[in-house]
């Protein structure tokens, strides 16, 4: 493995025949002999395209304009600009994010219905039109901040089968749209399209459905209006991992579905989505190190019986915590499984445990309830699936920093990735050797997952 440094990020080449799996291990092994022995990431690049060419094969209408909230690491947003994604931006920081890396002002949406009036004129400033709205009051800040805005009206949906519901707080209802369509008239705003978000982590695909179809009569409301309406955004809300309780391609059926009934291919409306955890979260493993370590004994044991399986439970206090890269716990209700770095013994002992992360808040817990091994203080623990709202919405909470990041990706994916920047995407034919090409040199394991919440895995 040796170190490359793009203009825009620094990463490793895996050698031949390595995985990202690999680079844990050596990143454990040169801190097992020191005793700073910190939590740390490997980010898996290659995961990033591999998802991107399955997104482009399931949706082949929909041009994805990548979540920057989700996981703001410049190398995940270098990557996916170098592919040609578009981005939904939240603020004037992440523009500025964005922008650093050249991506032109088309390929940014400002999708925040709710913006700062000097955030708005810097969107304006820097040539980002396209933007979006829910009320009266932000129509009346664009009209003041912004003369070349694109808009695009956002509703609510039924987001009730969502593990983190967004309609609550943002998107018109039905019944208010004409008047936010007439007032926008009224001020000589220019609406393009219709956005919505069905909520992160949606368990029913239908919700896309129905929220496409809510976005049709909106639309047919803004041509009553004589707006030129050519843009319908479906948000996010896909999942970022295999083991999620809804696939994937379950989804991508029912939208392609939908649009096909609602907007037809020759209605020659722009169809746009904004993926976050589906690109990067199983690019991320986090491993961190048991710091400390506390038995406690069941008081109906009785003393002189030999020490077995039920009169103790540990507690294991490892060097990450909820309010560093685990607060998407909190947050984004996420379960993360405990996954052992040394492989028990056969006939090993499996203990009680939970698991806590480093500071002093008593609020810190990671895990309540698993079973693994009697492990010391030094061991390590691997946690898959990092990468969606975690070190993005992290803290130094307590003084603890947060963990050291390391980027990989193969020779055959970098160039793979250069290849679409210069020239595009390759042709449909093309595109099942590139995908199988991209899934061999990225990660790959042939552990199953655990069948219940807590259960522990190996490496």
């Amino acid at each position: 493995m040796n170190t490359n440094a793009s203009s825009e990020f620094e990463f490793s080449f895996l050698d031949e025949g390595f995985s990202a799996r690999d680079i844990v291990e050596q990143k454990i092994n040169e801190s097992s002999s020191t005793d700073d022995r910190d939590a740390f990431y490997v980010c898996d690049l290659g995961d990033v395209l591999k998802k991107h060419l399955r997104w482009v094969r399931a949706l082949p209408r929909i041009t994805p304009f990548y979540a920057v909230k989700c996981n703001d690491s410049r190398a995940v947003v270098a990557t996916l600009a170098s592919l040609g994604t578009g981005f939904d931006c939240a603020s004037k920081t992440e523009i500025q994010l964005v922008q650093s890396l050249g991506v032109d002002p088309s390929r940014i949406i400002y999708a925040n219905p709710c913006k700062q009036v000097s955030q708005i004129k810097y969107a304006s400033a820097h040539g980002v039109q396209m933007m979006t709205f829910d009320s009266e009051v932000e129509l009346m800040k664009v009209a003041r901040c912004h003369e070349n805005a694109k808009l695009v009206l956002r509703i609510a949906t039924d987001d009730s089968k969502a593990m983190c519901r967004l309609s609550v707080k943002f998107g018109a209802q039905l019944k208010a749209c004409r008047g936010l369509l007439e007032r926008a008239k009224d001020l000589g705003l220019d609406v393009v399209g219709v956005s919505f978000h069905v909520g992160s982590g949606c368990t029913d695909p239908q919700t896309y459905s129905q929220a496409i179809a809510d976005a049709r009569c909106v639309f047919d409301m803004g041509v009553e209006l004589d707006f030129n309406m050519d843009l319908l955004d479906i948000g996010g809300g896909f999942p970022g991992s295999d083991d999620a309780e809804l696939k994937f391609e379950e989804i991508t059926v029912v939208i392609n579905t939908a649009l096909d009934k609602y907007f037809p291919p020759d209605a020659g409306v722009k169809v746009i989505a904004e993926p976050g955890r589906f690109y990067v979260a199983s690019a991320y493993t986090l491993v961190v190190n048991i710091i400390a370590k506390k038995v406690l004994m069941d008081d109906d044991s009785s003393s002189d019986e030999d020490e077995g399986t039920s009169d103790r439970t540990l507690m294991y206090y490892v060097n990450d915590g909820v309010y560093g890269s685990f607060n998407c716990i909190l947050y984004d209700h996420a379960h993360c499984l405990p996954i052992l770095h040394k492989k028990p013994k056969p006939d090993e002992t499996m203990y009680p445990c939970s698991i806590w992360g480093p500071t002093c808040d008593g609020l810190d817990r990671i895990v309540e309830q698993c079973d693994l091994p009697d492990l010391q203080v030094g061991d390590w623990l691997v946690f898959e699936n990092m990468g969606a709202y975690t070190v993005a919405a992290s803290s130094t909470f307590n003084g603890f920093q947060r963990p050291d990041m390391h980027y990989v990706m193969s020779r055959h994916v970098w160039q793979h990735v250069q290849e679409i920047n210069i020239k595009g995407l390759p042709s449909p034919a093309e595109m099942t050797s590139a995908f199988e090409m991209v899934a061999c040199c990225s990660r790959s394991t042939c552990l199953e997952l655990p069948s219940k919440q807590c259960q522990t895995r190996v490496v």
